[in-house]
């Protein structure tokens, strides 16, 4: 079937905002070539559980689309026409399964030697849409923090080498009740801005008292998510013909209710988490592993105006089979090694806020907890500058703002 053929009532089985969406975009869908419209699809069939900025960027790409004439949709996707397709793909049910689509076609694409042709086709795709659609301003200035060396004592090692460039180290941090005073600021925040999805709370071990106007997610909060999805993973890796791209089909059909969130009263989140687990590498496994990747996925998709990530001690490495395993056994934790990574991870906590509208006006912070070290980024902060003033993180803050 071609998307020329597309009619409403195939569209039954989305859910119901999702449905609604796309049948009002039926007309537009049909002038669409094969080789684009699925990965549209595969945003559209998640729409019900899309934050608000993924909602409003899928609208406005759906309603740009709407606008274009025959001849501007022919120019736009031009290269998109050019792409072969095996009639295996064809026949496929990409309208139901637009996910599974979209991997068989990564494969395909590779073996024929097109995969650059269509990388062309979709940055070139994406610059256009941008330059029509331009991102959103955030109403305010972001904040990010990041918190990490928790349960190190002493570390010799020097400390935010990647982001001292950018901003500037304090050596005379005040480190007293330090982790309350930051979440008390988020939480200021997003009384003050009440977003939904907008100020988020992410931990890598066991959550500190938060306020509720907080989305929050930690590690050990979803210990018992993470211990039955190890235990699917075990079960189809010792199925017979069951390779790593079957794996990552069967953890991509996952949903909340098959790994116990079914009781949840947050859909979004819950299907967040999901996705956050099932497509992270290690996240599963390594607490910082899942601080930095889940504060990466909340940056990118609920794109929040506060962000503040803690990272904890993740265990030793082991073999994979022994991490997979299902031991009762209390792991042996790495403290020292854990701040090496969470270091690395503030960085790109970093990147990934750059890369966010409105990022030259944001303010950074990353402190070294229960201790004196920190670095503050922000416009009116001078780079690549040193400090032995005491100072408390509430005034790190305000200056980086």
């Amino acid at each position: 079937m071609l998307p020329s053929d597309l009619k409403p009532e195939q569209f039954n089985g989305y859910p119901p905002e999702a449905r609604k969406l796309v049948t009002a975009y039926v007309s537009a869908l049909r002038r669409l070539p094969l080789s684009f419209l699925p990965s549209l699809l595969r945003e559209a069939i998640e729409y019900d559980f899309k934050f608000p900025a993924e909602r409003r960027a899928l609208e406005k790409e759906l309603a740009n689309l709407d606008a274009l004439s025959a001849d501007q949709v022919k120019d736009w996707l031009h290269s998109f026409t050019q792409i072969r397709l095996s009639s295996q793909l064809e026949h496929s049910d990409w309208i139901n399964a637009p996910a599974q689509f979209v991997e068989q076609l990564s494969s395909y694409l590779w073996t024929t030697h097109q995969l650059d042709a269509f990388r062309t086709a979709a940055l070139a795709y994406a610059e256009r849409l941008r330059a029509v659609v331009p991102p959103e301003k955030p109403p305010v200035p972001r904040m990010g923090i990041t918190i990490i060396g928790q349960g190190v004592n002493a570390n010799s090692e020097p400390l935010f080498r990647k982001l001292r460039p950018h901003g500037a180290y304090f050596k005379a941090v005040k480190p007293e009740n330090g982790m309350q005073l930051l979440l008390k600021i988020a939480a200021a925040r997003a009384k003050a801005h009440p977003i939904p999805y907008a100020h988020w709370y992410i931990d890598g071990g066991q959550a500190a008292a938060y306020d509720p106007a907080l989305t929050c997610v930690s590690y050990r909060a979803l210990e018992p998510v993470r211990a039955a999805l190890s235990a699917k993973i075990r079960a189809e890796i010792e199925r017979p013909g069951m390779g790593p791209e079957n794996l990552r089909t069967v953890l991509a059909q996952l949903r909340p209710a098959d790994l116990g969130l079914a009781n949840s009263s947050d859909a979004v989140l819950d299907r967040f988490q999901v996705k956050m687990l099932t497509e992270g590498s290690g996240t599963q496994i390594f607490s910082t592993t899942f601080a930095q990747w889940t504060a990466r996925e909340a940056l990118r998709r609920a794109q929040p105006l506060t962000l503040l990530v803690r990272f904890a001690p993740r265990q030793r490495q082991k073999p994979m089979n022994e991490m997979l395993s299902a031991s009762h056994e209390v792991a042996e934790l790495d403290p020292l090694g854990s701040l090496i990574d969470a270091d690395m991870g503030a960085y790109y906590n970093w990147l990934n806020l750059q890369r966010l509208p409105g990022a030259e006006q944001s303010s950074y912070l990353v402190w070294f907890e229960g201790h004196n070290e920190a670095i503050a980024i922000g416009p009116s902060v001078p780079r690549g500058t040193e400090s032995t003033a005491a100072s408390s993180l509430e005034q790190l803050l305000n200056w980086a703002s």
